[in-house]
């Protein structure tokens, strides 16, 4: 895996935490061209959610932001740090439903209330708006809009 990354074919996202915790905890695994998914997948992968993960994860590397992603009881998919600060918490769902909607609000709002944010962003695949919870905003945006802010 350490080779795919030297030479740019893969990044390896490493899970908030001090240094010790880093390595000791497994690596989020995004591919640098999203080309390439359906191309070296053993068979066609309708998962569209992980497609949108991984250019989120491009558009955030393109920006030259210091990416991790935090789990304790819950996930979310992405910590954006400015110097020694989070600054922004993202969680990627392409179908929010009723199904998934837990999982994925309790991942986002778990990285709020640990960084003391306000405000969280879920990228989707069509749901815009905003949502007051108990610990701030979350602000949904389809991924199309996001990539052009």
């Amino acid at each position: 895996m350490s080779c795919m990354a030297d030479i740019n074919f893969i990044s390896l996202v490493p899970k908030y935490g001090k240094l010790k915790e880093q390595f000791a905890n497994p690596k989020k695994v995004y591919l640098i061209d999203t080309g390439l998914i359906n191309a070296i997948a053993l068979e066609f992968s309708s998962d569209i959610g992980r497609l949108y993960e991984n250019i989120v994860f491009i558009e955030l590397k393109r920006r030259e932001k210091e990416i991790y992603y935090w789990k304790n009881k819950h996930e979310c998919d992405f910590l954006v740090k400015d110097g020694e600060e989070v600054e922004e918490v993202i969680q990627v769902c392409y179908d929010l439903t009723e199904e998934n909607r837990e999982q994925e609000i309790n991942g986002i709002t778990e990285a709020m209330d640990e960084f003391r944010l306000g405000r969280g962003l879920v990228i989707t695949g069509d749901l815009g708006g905003e949502e007051e919870i108990s610990c701030g905003t979350i602000s949904y945006k389809p991924l199309w809009k996001w990539l052009l802010d």
